[in-house]
This record gives structure tokens, C-alpha cells and sequence, in this order.
């Protein structure tokens, strides 16, 4: 396949300009950001090996995007390839690997161009090499390891290799002499508020927040008074001297501090050497990726050589699985290679492995050189340097038999795994039923390495994968199993069809479903659906959604595998009944919102005009339309709301009459006008009756002046139908607003805005002296009713009057505008990027671009395919675990990745809390009683009554205070006589019913009861749930 002719038709599929397609790539560029993806564009990419890993790697950067991306591997695929070559199938045996592969990778992307690299062997002519920027290698011989890579070092050209050899894994990294890193973590730069300079270069910031810097950070610095030199100077170094201090040395010779000033942190280029791979084999440098095995690194770097030593004096091959001879040879040579101390076991049991090729390992290792190979393109992020080894030796099973007999190959798609694992587990992978929550980027990956592994693809097996979104095409940069003509289709049903394709055992064995997982879809998630599963794993984008399936998950007492990303960094967690703490047990709390005065009144960055930009589109565009529709549609609906107190009846009728009488367009030109009038309204009008309240040269009241520190004087802006900005949110609200009322704005064109707009009569500001604008948070509300004198001239009934009355209204309906961020032909992000940058105009913050914008305001979480890859592998090394039934916590592990550093965190789960309580045997005696907070409970029939549940605690030792069911108190000791005589006869779901006034739901079979109760020694305890059974369920 010739490149340039491949290369040419992706040149088309690009804009002309060469811009980057922001709705395929939207998530990632959050990650890289343009600059990173331009250099990747015009980066030409090698990839050696096309068995399971080599087409992992391949697969990450062909999402990624890369100038072009070829393959090479003139090997027949063999059956056995199928344990995790996902684009191989039964029928390809036979075929050379990589022209199999390459239409395959090439439909990932269409911007990446994926060719077959020509010829038998890479080593006959190393020149070809100089064509390509990167070169990853994979199932590649140490001495051609050592033949490419020593050329690709001498020549300037990049290099990664990587091997799995069943749980054991291996990359090195060489990327030449003075290799520079733009951007060393990632992460965003920070920036605030100076709050002052001394004389000996302490600065201190504002306290409202830390200032996040490190040492040797470099920091830039603006609007400053007094030490006008810092502005705009070269960046300073500095040493933190404190969460609100840092030192930045010497300013002597700039005057003194006045007031005033912003930093900026500069990101640094940062320059490093690598040794080639040759020198790197006798003197390693060993990254660390697991603090508990610190001495594995140095032993697996012996191990792997040997076992490339067997395969070089045994005809290519690897050790056979479990063979004792075999192991025998590898220990023995591995021993005289250098004077390293190795554990005779360790290195037996690769051997048992080497020929072992399981799907997860290489999902973490395909992912971990995917990203080191954009690295080295891209500039961003810190490399690994050199040599990382990573085994899950924990995985291997200790309730099923592995022997030589029940690990060889028989000539089967799975004999790479049972190579590992023997063929007893391998029955049981694929007799699993297993319940998979979402289908996006995890929910992808994860049914691939189901395919693979066979998991639910027996007899007895089966997968359920469930998710209520639909594909977009910004889905299809990192959710590898859709395609271009799957937009707009269900991902469960999609990614099925693509995993049954892998792997034809699964078809009929995979139940597809389109239900969020939630409280109002109980009915169809009740009690027999939860049971019948093995375990549950998580694929989930938000914290609510998780915490729901985890609660689920406790109750049912089914273990939980979850995991998530962001940008480049994941985790996975592992819950096991009784074992360890659940995902809701501890996360992360919820994002803080900002003061509301500081988005009224006073932003200082830019996330605060973008958050207020935002609650003006919903206050515009939303709000209104529910509020009319609920007044044309709903009974009584006016006088609900006049009976409620505060100030919301005057919101709402001012609403009311804005929508309907006062505001409401007949045409387009009504809705242009309209506009025109907010932009003057938000940016002129309040803008200076701010200024009128607050002039610049106000001061508090201890002297100080008002507008200081985080206070960022504003000024006014005069409209200018030349300026792009000011354009754009005319018409962006002009039309946004003509689909609430269902106008068309077809035909408008520029000269007509400009017509509309030059006719206009615009009022002149008038300052208020009525207004009152609250200065802090903390302040009284200077708007209060009562302090307000316009409220008091407020006249409900004069608006009621002036409205039409619903009858009167018949068929009309607002249209409420939905947010949705991925529509660039909608208005939605064009008008919050043109508001928000209006108010950082008024306040001299700068602005930020569409991209920006989008991410702040729809709160999209960054992705990228190469963590995805890497965190559902290492979810499926504790599934192993899982499907075990291994109780020893100690074997299971949490895990934090940052591939940008890069990291591995690796820690034991937390046990679940657990605790006592002093109440009564069965023989009545009084003893210690040992619980488990999170996964014990008591159970009980509904068919008890009240009294006989007080009595059945009593007689476990426990003095029952209240009980509830929900949000009702059922019981509770201080309750009159009177009021219990009513309730204790009662069975306990008719109980619920009466205090709830609702029937239990027919499809519910249990109910919660939480109780708190005293024990034998008359102590408040912390006692676990009760489940209730209902009656006839």
C-alpha cells in the first residue's frame, strides 16, 4: 500500500486550513491540547508485531492521531493469536498478520492512514527505519531488538519496546540525546491573586485559595503597582514557603509593593538523555510501578533475557507452559548472566508463562507504549526512563489446578490464557454471568477483553451490558468498537454486535439493554435480576451513577469491579462482600461552586464569567419556558406560586410577563432587537450602576480601597457591530431565542442584523438609587424585603392583570432550550463563549477560546484511549481474583495510574469497617457481639408485626429507640402511648404503606428498615441495617 496515495486521501478528509476536527477529537485535545496533536499529526509511525499487544498499540495510536501508522508482521496468524488479537477472527488463520490487521486499524480513523511496511524482514535493510519518526517493537528477538534499536539511536529515531509474557510485562524506552518535554505533568498552570511582595521577594497570595505551586516552579507576574519591573519580566523561579506564601530571591533595585497584581505559572522545557538499549541491558535503569515489590524489577530484567535466550537456541520458541525441564534451563541461564540474588520461583514461574498471552496484561501494556510512542512525538508529558517491568503474579488462581497436562496448548482461540491459567479456570471464565454498567470508553474496552477471555460465552454463561446513551461522534476517538455509521445507534447494542464479532461463541450469550441503572428503575433492576449475577463492574462517567450501582451492589452483597479516568490519569477499586469497603465508602466530594457574589458582581478569572455565562443562557433560554409552560398547563399553577414566601412570586411573574407580553417576538427582527437590548442591559447598564454604587475610587470601611485583591474594577463597553463578539451574541441570543417561540430565522443574513441593528433606539443609562448590590457573601442581603423600597412598589396584581390567561392561550408553548455541548451548529456554546467574554472584557480578564469555554461549561471530562486501555486491563487482573473467590484482601489491589508522570500506585483495599455491640445469645447470657458495618444486616419477615420486631431486638440484646423506613419514623420510643397503640398491631409492610400513604410496590421484595437502638449496656451503637422480606415476594 503505498503511503502517499493513503496519505493523500486522509489530506482530504481535512478542513482546508489543516485545523484539527474538534468534534472527533474533542476529548482528547482536552488532554494533549493543539499544539501536542499538530506534532502528532505529522508524525509517521512504525509499529513491529501484530499479535495481541502490537495490535493494542496500534490500535491507541491510530485513535490518537498520527500522520500515518504502519504495520508490520509477515507471520501467518495462528488460532491461538485469538486470545487477544482482537482484529483477527477463525477465518484469518493461515494470513499474514498485518495485512489482515491493516483495514482493520485503518477504519479506527479516518485521519490516520494505516499501511503495511514492506518486506520479510526489518533488519535487511535498516534505512527504510529513517522513514518514521517512532519505532515500537513487540514479539520481536533480543537480537533484533538490539540491531534496530541501536540504529534507531544512532539515527535520531525514537524507540519503544514492549513484550507480555502471560502476567509478566516489560517496556523500554529510548528517546536519544537531549530529548525535550514541553509540558512535564499535564497538569493546568496555576495562577491568582497577589496579595503582596516584602522586600526580601516573599509573596503572599489572597487566602481564598492555595496557591498549588512546587518547588522550582516558574512563575510570570501582571498588574502589579510598586514593583512594576515583575511585570511581564522573565519567569522567576520560586521555593514555596507556605499554602499562600512562595519566595521568588532577590527584587532589590523594584521599589516597594504597592498593591495589586496576578501571577501566572510558565510551564519550563525540560531536557534528558537516554542510553540505548544495549547500554541499558548491562546497566539498567529500572522505574519502580509496584513499591511492594521493589526487588521484582532487577530479577524480571535477568529473567526476560533468559528467557529470549531459550527461545534463540530453541527455534524461535518460548518455554513451554508449566514444563519443569524448561523452567529448569531459564533458572540456570538466568543465574549466570549476572550476580543479581534470584527467587528460584519468580523465575520458574515465568517460565511456566512465557508462552502465556492474556488480553488484560496487554490492554495495560498496550496502552502504557501507546502513550510512551505520542510522548516522544508530541513533547508532552514525561517519559518512562528506561525500563519498567509490571506483573499481577496475584491474579493466578489457588482454587483451580495448573499443571503441564492442563495448561498445553490444544489448538484453541483460548490456549493463550490457559497457557496461564489451566483449562478448570478457563471453564469457569466462560460459565460467568457477569452485569456490565455503561458502554462508552471503559464499557468498550471492557467487553473486548471479555471476548477474549471468553468470559460468559459457555454454556451456562452470559454478559448483561446496559446504557441509555446513544453514540456521538465525538464518542468514536475513544470508544473503539463503534464506527461512522453507528452514530446515533444505542452503545449496548453496537458494542454487542462488535464483541460477538470478535468472539462468534458470545452470540446469543451477550443481553442487551438501554435503562440507566437508577431509583426509578428498580422495577426492572429488582431482587432476581441482581442475583442472578456473578459480579458487576462499573463503566461509568459520574460519581452519582456510581455510587447508586455500588449501593446496589452492597445490598445484594455481589462483588463490584469500578474504575474511571481522567485525561491521563485512573484508578480501579475492587469490593468484596465482607472483605473490603465499598466505592461509596470514600470518593472524592463534590466541586465547590463560587460565591455568588463573585459571579454577580465581581469574577477575577475567567471560570467565573464562563459559570455565570452559563446561568445566563439557562435564565434566558431554559427557566422562562418551563415557568410559561407550567402556567399554560397546570391548574392553579399562578396561585401555588404567589402562596409561596420569599421573593420568587415576583420572579416569576416578571417572567410571566417578559415571556408573554412585555418581551414576547412576533418575528425575527423582535428577537435581534431583543438581543441588542441584553447586551446593553448586562454589559453597559449594570455595569455602571455597579460602578455608581461602587465608584473606582471607593474605599471600605477600614480605609482601604474597595476595589483591590480579588475586586477587579470593571468598565462598561459600547456596543460595536464590527466587533465579532459583540455580533456574535446578538445573534446567537436572537436565535436562541426565535427557537423558544418557534421562529424561523431562515434567509436572516449579516446585512440584515446590521439593518435591524442601526434602526434600533437603545436607552441610555440612568443610575438607580435604589439599587442595593450586596459587596460579600457574608453581608446581609441588601435586597431583603423589607430593606427594599421597590419591592414594596411592586404590584403582583397590576402583572396578573396585564397577562393572558391560559385559556386564552390554547396550543402555545414555549420550546426549552436543552444544553448540549456537541452541537456546533446550535448556538448554545456560542452564545456562553461570546457572553462570558463580554464580562471578562468588562473586568480585563482574559478571554477564553470556544474550546475553552465548552470544556469549562459543559464540564466534559477529558479522555484519552491509552488510560482507558491501561485501567479496564488492570480491572481485569483483579477480576481474575474475583472469579477465584480469593478472600485474602492482601491479594487484591487498588489502583492509581498517571501516565503523564508516568505513575503506578498500587495499595491494599481498606477492610470494611466493622464493630461490636454487648446483647444476648441465644441462651439469653449476655455477650461481645461482632458486626460488619457495611455488609451485615438483619433480616426479617413483613409479616411481623411491630410489637413482635421490638421484641425479636429485645431478645438479640438490643433496646430499639426509632425505627425508619425511608423518609418516615415508624417507630420511636418517645411516642405517646396513644399514637403507638395505632402502630405496634400492625404487620410492617402494611406499617409502611399507612405511614407513607403508598402501597409498596409490587415488584419490591425488600424494604430497609434503619434502626438506632441501645445495647446490654445501655450504649447508643451503630448497628447494621435490617432487611425486611415482604410477604408473598
Amino acid at each position: 500500500m503505498s503511503l502517499n496515495g493513503v496519505a493523500a486521501a486522509a489530506e482530504q478528509l481535512k478542513s482546508q486550513d489543516g485545523e484539527i476536527d474538534e468534534s472527533l477529537y474533542s476529548r482528547q485535545l482536552y488532554v494533549l491540547g493543539h499544539e501536542a496533536m499538530k506534532r502528532m499529526g505529522s508524525s509517521n509511525v512504525l509499529v513491529v508485531g501484530m499479535r495481541g499487544l502490537g495490535v493494542e498499540i496500534a490500535k491507541n495510536i491510530a485513535l490518537a492521531g498520527v500522520k500515518s501508522l504502519s504495520i508490520f508482521d509477515p507471520k501467518p496468524a495462528k488460532l491461538a493469536d485469538l486470545s487477544s488479537q482482537f482484529f483477527l477472527h477463525p477465518e484469518d488463520v493461515g494470513n499474514p498478520r498485518a495485512a489482515t490487521s491493516a483495514p482493520r486499524i485503518a477504519e479506527l480513523n479516518p485521519y490516520t492512514p494505516v499501511r503495511v511496511h514492506d518486506g520479510d524482514n526489518l533488519t535487511s535493510d535498516l534505512s527504510q527505519l529513517k522513514q518514521y519518526q517512532v519505532v515500537v517493537l513487540t514479539d520481536t528477538t533480543l537480537k533484533d531488538q538490539l540491531t534496530i534499536s541501536d540504529y534507531c539511536h544512532e539515527h535520531g529515531i525514537y524507540i519503544v519496546i514492549a513484550d507480555t509474557f502471560g502476567l509478566f510485562g516489560s517496556i523500554f524506552v529510548d528517546l536519544g540525546k537531549n530529548f525535550t518535554i514541553g509540558d512535564p505533568n499535564g497538569e493546568n498552570p496555576q495562577s491568582g491573586i497577589v496579595a503582596g511582595v516584602d522586600e526580601e521577594g516573599l509573596v503572599s497570595t489572597t487566602d481564598e485559595t492555595r496557591h498549588g505551586l512546587e518547588d522550582g516552579d516558574f512563575v510570570t507576574f501582571s498588574e502589579i503597582q510598586g514593583m512594576e519591573g515583575l511585570n511581564g519580566a522573565a519567569p522567576r523561579k520560586i521555593t514555596v514557603k507556605g499554602p499562600y506564601t512562595f519566595s521568588i530571591g532577590d527584587v532589590s533595585g523594584l521599589g516597594q509593593y504597592k498593591r495589586g497584581g496576578l501571577f501566572q505559572q510558565v510551564k519550563m522545557p525540560k531536557m534528558i538523555d537516554f542510553q540505548s538499549f544495549r547500554e541499558q541491558l548491562q546497566n539498567p535503569e529500572l522505574m519502580l510501578s509496584d513499591f511492594a515489590k521493589f526487588d521484582r524489577p532487577a530479577q524480571l530484567h535477568v529473567g526476560i533475557q533468559a528467557l529470549h535466550a531459550f527461545a534463540d537456541t530453541h527455534e524461535g520458541k518460548y518455554p513451554r507452559p508449566h514444563n519443569e525441564e524448561d523452567a529448569a534451563w531459564v533458572f540456570e541461564h538466568a543465574n549466570g548472566l549476572d550476580d543479581t540474588e534470584l527467587d528460584e520461583k519468580l523465575i520458574r514461574e515465568l517460565s511456566f508463562q512465557a508462552q502465556g498471552d492474556l488480553s488484560p496484561m496487554n490492554a495495560v501494556f498496550g496502552g502504557l507504549a501507546a502513550q510512551e510512542a505520542l510522548k516522544s512525538v508530541s513533547g508532552k508529558f514525561h517519559p518512562i526512563k528506561q525500563i519498567l517491568f509490571l506483573d499481577s503474579l496475584e491474579s493466578l488462581p489457588t482454587g483451580s489446578r495448573r499443571s503441564e497436562e492442563l495448561c498445553k496448548p490444544s489448538n484453541s482461540r483460548y490456549d493463550g490464557q490457559v497457557a496461564v491459567f489451566g483449562r478448570e479456570y478457563q471453564e469457569k471464565l466462560q460459565n460467568l454471568k457477569v452485569f456490565l454498567v455503561g458502554a462508552g470508553a471503559i464499557g468498550c474496552e471492557m467487553l473486548k477483553n471479555w471476548a477474549l477471555m471468553g468470559i460468559g460465552s459457555g454454556a451456562k454463561g452470559r454478559i448483561t451490558v446496559t446504557d441509555n446513551d446513544q453514540i456521538e461522534r465525538s464518542n468514536l476517538n475513544r470508544q473503539f468498537l463503534f464506527r461512522n455509521n453507528d452514530v446515533g445507534k444505542p452503545k449496548s447494542e453496537c458494542a454487542a454486535k462488535a464483541v460477538e464479532h470478535m468472539n462468534p461463541a458470545l452470540n446469543g450469550k451477550i443481553v442487551t439493554m438501554m435503562d440507566k441503572v437508577a431509583p426509578e428503575t428498580e422495577e426492572t433492576f429488582d431482587e432476581s435480576f441482581w442475583n442472578e449475577f456473578d459480579f458487576v463492574t462499573n463503566a461509568l462517567d459520574n460519581v452519582d451513577a456510581r455510587v447508586y450501582v455500588d449501593r446496589r451492589c452492597v445490598f445484594f452483597k455481589k462483588p463490584l469491579l469500578d474504575s474511571g479516568t481522567l485525561g491521563t490519569k485512573g484508578n480501579t477499586q475492587v469490593v468484596l462482600p465482607h472483605l473490603t469497603e465499598s466505592y461509596s465508602s470514600s470518593h472524592d466530594p463534590p466541586d465547590q461552586g463560587f460565591p455568588h457574589c463573585t459571579l454577580r458582581s465581581f469574577p477575577n478569572k475567567i471560570d467565573h464569567t464562563i459559570a455565570w455565562a452559563k446561568d445566563l443562557f439557562v435564565g434566558y433560554f431554559s427557566n422562562p419556558a418551563e415557568v410559561v409552560n407550567a402556567y399554560i398547563s397546570q391548574p392553579g399553577y399562578l396561585e401555588k406560586q404567589l402562596a409561596q414566601a420569599g421573593n420568587s412570586e415576583k420572579a416569576t411573574l416578571e417572567t410571566l410577563r417578559d415571556s408573554l407580553v412585555a418581551d414576547k417576538p412576533t418575528k425575527f427582527d423582535d428577537c435581534i432587537v431583543w438581543a441588542r437590548h441584553q447586551f446593553e442591559k448586562q454589559y453597559n447598564h449594570q455595569i455602571a450602576q455597579l460602578l455608581y454604587n461602587f465608584p473606582k475610587d471607593a474605599q471600605t470601611s477600614s480605609g482601604q480601597p474597595f476595589w483591590s485583591g480579588p475586586k477587579r474594577a470593571p468598565d462598561p463597553l459600547r456596543f460595536d457591530t464590527s466587533n465579532a463578539t459583540h455580533f456574535t451574541f446578538v445573534e446567537a441570543a436572537a436565535n436562541l431565542l426565535a427557537f423558544n417561540y418557534g421562529i424561523s430565522p431562515k434567509g436572516v443574513t449579516k446585512d440584515h442584523y446590521f439593518q435591524v441593528l442601526n434602526s434600533m433606539m437603545v436607552p441610555d443609562f440612568k443610575p438607580d438609587p435604589h439599587v442595593k448590590i450586596k459587596a460579600n457573601d457574608n453581608d446581609p442581603d441588601p435586597n431583603d424585603k423589607k430593606e427594599n423600597a421597590r419591592m414594596e412598589e411592586f404590584s403582583p396584581d397590576k402583572v396578573i392583570k396585564s397577562l393572558p390567561s391560559p385559556v386564552s392561550l390554547g396550543d402555545f408553548r414555549m420550546q426549552k432550550v436543552e444544553f448540549e455541548k456537541d452541537d456546533d451548529t446550535n448556538y448554545h456554546i456560542d452564545f456562553i463563549t461570546a457572553a462570558s467574554n463580554l464580562r471578562a472584557e468588562n473586568y480585563n480578564i482574559a478571554t477564553a477560546d470556544r474550546h475553552k469555554t465548552k470544556f469549562i461549561a459543559g464540564k466534559i471530562i477529558p479522555a484519552i484511549a491509552t488510560t482507558t486501555s491501561l485501567v479496564t486491563g488492570l480491572v481485569n487482573l483483579e477480576l481474575f481474583k474475583v472469579v477465584d473467590g480469593n478472600d485474602d484482601i492482601e491479594q487484591y489491589k487498588n489502583g492509581f495510574v498517571n501516565l503523564a508522570l508516568p505513575f503506578f500506585g498500587f495499595s491494599e483495599p481498606i477492610a470494611s469497617p466493622k464493630g461490636t455491640y454487648q446483647g444476648l445469645n441465644d441462651q439469653g447470657d449476655k455477650v461481645e457481639i461482632k458486626i460488619d458495618k457495611l455488609w451485615d444486616r438483619f433480616e426479617v419477615e413483613s409479616s411481623l408485626t411491630l410489637q413482635e420486631f421490638v421484641d425479636y431486638f429485645e431478645r438479640k440484646g438490643l433496646n430499639i429507640m426509632m425505627v425508619s423506613g425511608g423518609v418516615s419514623l415508624l417507630y420511636a420510643s418517645f411516642y405517646p402511648p396513644s399514637k403507638l397503640k395505632d402502630r405496634m398491631p400492625l404487620k410492617l409492610h402494611d406499617l409502611v404503606a399507612k405511614i407513607s400513604q403508598k402501597p409498596v410496590p409490587a415488584y419490591q421484595k425488600n424494604l430497609i428498615f434503619e434502626i438506632t437502638a441501645e445495647d446490654q449496656d445501655e450504649e447508643d451503637v451503630e448497628v447494621p441495617f435490617v432487611q425486611v422480606h415482604v410477604e408473598g415476594k
